[in-house]
């Protein structure tokens, strides 16, 4: 069947639900993913032809249950490096990617010493596909990285995902809202992205998230938002080395009741930090 023809279709089933350029998107990721094409060489081949297209047909029906693309390729990319994905870990955001930055370009000693030189001991906290912890494991080579979360297919997924870019974490299946079964060890940097989405913003996610990423990731009680924040600030109060920095994702509604969080708790040199959008997103304080 004719690439082009397949195209067409695409944008007969796709376009009233998505974006026309996002149709071709799909279209290209999907072309290069499973066939290896790139859009170059369709636009040099019009008339290039695939034998078996079944996988393309196979992508379109998800993409009409609005499943995300980087379910459907089980990949996708963060901080410049390949990640697989799954329906047990969140999809990383930009945002994220921001926070990894953010990390990176703060030094939690006080001494003049070049921070990606340092020996650190880092942690992060419900990792997820491991996006964070692995990002700071291959840019901050002498940096020792843990990472844990509650969730056993998770941490498979992460596991393979520091093999694919040959970074060696340390990753601990635990519950960080039981933090005595956690660890003794002192760390420079603990991070997190958390749960933070309340159940009351539901109506205000798109269905591609909400009907196909984990709840276990994405939501809290409304009654109790900081649920997971409390949680793993007690335990960087007891595990954080001085002058060791604390890092949070956060809800952007809840950027007040984190500060004074972080203030209840004895840290210092408080910080909150848009995203790109603009949005209260990220979070630093230092422990005194």
């Amino acid at each position: 069947m004719k690439l082009k023809d397949i195209q067409h279709i695409f944008h007969e089933e796709l376009d009233a639900t998505y974006d026309k350029h996002e149709v071709n998107s799909f279209f290209f990721i999907l072309l290069e993913s499973y066939y290896n094409i790139t859009r170059i060489k369709l636009a040099m081949n019009p008339e290039l032809i695939i034998d078996n297209s079944e996988k393309f047909f196979n992508a379109l029906e998800r993409l009409k249950k609005q499943e995300p693309i980087q379910y459907i390729t089980g990949q996708t990319e963060f901080f410049g490096l390949p990640f697989k994905v799954n329906h047990h870990v969140l999809i990383p955001r930009p945002e994220t990617e921001e926070l990894v930055d953010w990390i990176m370009t703060s030094n939690p000693r006080p001494n003049p010493d070049i921070y990606r030189d340092q020996d650190l001991n880092i942690l992060d906290v419900g990792t997820g596909s491991g996006c964070i912890a692995i990002s700071l494991a291959k840019n901050l080579h002498n940096a020792k990285v843990y990472a844990l979360d509650v969730s056993k297919e998770a941490l498979k997924v992460a596991r393979q995902n520091a093999e694919l870019n040959d970074v060696e974490i340390t990753f601990i299946e635990v519950d960080i809202l039981k933090t005595e079964d956690v660890s003794d060890l002192k760390f420079d940097v603990i991070v997190s992205n958390p749960p933070y989405v309340r159940e009351l913003e539901k109506k205000q996610m798109k269905p591609n998230v909400l009907n196909n990423e984990p709840h276990l990731a994405l939501f809290v009680e409304d009654e109790n938002p900081l649920q997971f924040y409390k949680s793993i600030t007690e335990f960087a109060v007891n595990n954080l080395k001085d002058n060791g920095m604390l890092f949070f994702e956060i809800n952007e509604y809840l950027g007040n009741e984190m500060i004074q969080l972080l203030k209840d708790n004895h840290f210092k040199n408080i910080e909150l930090k848009q995203d790109i959008f603009k949005k209260d997103r990220m979070i630093k304080g230092q422990f005194a």
